[in-house]
């Protein structure tokens, strides 16, 4: 009698265990089965919808269900970040955010949510620079000739971006650090109103990601002065970089990603990264993102998510020696 209920007792327990292997392999197996929100949080016309939108046909192809972008901007992508933590760890919710994702928690005391522990990587998408830009009559054309300006007359310049602790943001108060100038931040919703602005004169300059500001540069209602990172772009490679420009020890790197809410399942956001590195691979897609200025990215999401442990702490020495803070 012992034995048997022995025994039973083992069955029953190694039944309970093996309930949920089930139900997960047959998750697995059915995901996904409805379409995919994909949260980008800034307005329409940005660079992180622009590259979203890039990405969309292949990616929802090879995932066999819809992806329906949905912009939230605002709050520099606080407000879209926000909502896509508080969303169930499904699958079906993927918030696609660009390098402000690491920017945010150095300048904002307080944030909705936590930049780690909320999200769980999926995967990296693309790397491309910032631009900067000026209305075509803004006298200076050259970054020495801005810096010379800016000395002679402090505080008389403003340049804007997407919104407080952008890259672009944070591209010009790096160049006020490195040239001891004086430049007045004007923050902006997202690069599409940003763009616009500047093109009407409202304001002279914008640090924004190429993809937002491309056509505009290359129809010449913008012009280029330098862009953000160590290299060239391949999409303006006759615009210098700002180290060559003559601003040491400059670069800040934009890239756009994919995340989705802590706890989603496993097998859910292998199959999101197998679906985006195959997207961003493909030569259609891959030349697009060139054409923005882009280069295709891709990885695990463990590449990832070391890259938002660095930069967090990366932007947390810089914000901090600039003295950058929102509230």
């Amino acid at each position: 009698m012992r034995m048997f209920t022995a025994s039973l007792t083992a069955l029953l327990a190694a039944a309970t265990f093996a309930a949920p292997i089930s139900a997960t392999a047959q998750s697995a197996d059915t995901y996904p089965s409805k379409p995919i929100r994909v949260i980008v949080p800034y307005p329409p016309g940005g660079g992180t919808d622009v590259i979203a939108r890039i990405v969309q046909e292949r990616f929802q192809t090879l995932m066999g269900q819809p992806m329906i972008i949905e912009n939230r901007g605002g709050a520099a992508g606080s407000i879209g970040t926000d909502i896509a933590s508080k969303a169930a760890p499904d699958g079906y919710t993927v918030l696609f955010t660009l390098s402000s994702h690491t920017i945010n928690p150095s300048i904002y005391s307080k944030l909705p949510f936590d930049t780690e522990k909320d999200f769980a990587p999926v995967s990296m998408v693309a790397s491309l620079p910032q631009i900067l830009v000026a209305n075509q009559s803004f006298p200076p054309n050259t970054v020495a000739e801005l810096v010379k300006l800016a000395k002679e007359k402090p505080g008389s310049i403003s340049f804007a971006s997407v919104g407080n602790g952008s890259p672009g943001h944070l591209a010009g108060e790096l160049l006020k650090l490195r040239t001891g100038t004086e430049m007045t931040h004007i923050p902006y919703r997202g690069g599409g109103p940003a763009v616009t602005d500047v093109m009407g004169g409202q304001v002279p300059l914008l640090w924004v990601s190429i993809p937002a500001a491309a056509q505009f540069v290359k129809s010449g209602k913008l012009k280029a002065l330098a862009v953000s990172t160590r290299k060239r772009s391949a999409a303006f490679p006759d615009v210098p970089t700002m180290q060559e420009a003559g601003v040491p020890d400059f670069e800040v790197d934009s890239w756009y990603a994919m995340f989705v809410p802590a706890k989603t399942p496993r097998y859910a956001i292998d199959k999101l990264n197998r679906a985006i590195n195959t997207a961003i691979n493909e030569p259609d897609v891959k030349e697009k993102l060139l054409a923005q200025g882009g280069e295709s990215a891709g990885g695990p999401p463990e590449a990832l998510g070391k890259v938002v442990t660095d930069e967090l702490v990366r932007w947390g020495k810089l914000t901090k020696a600039a003295n950058i803070r929102v509230d």
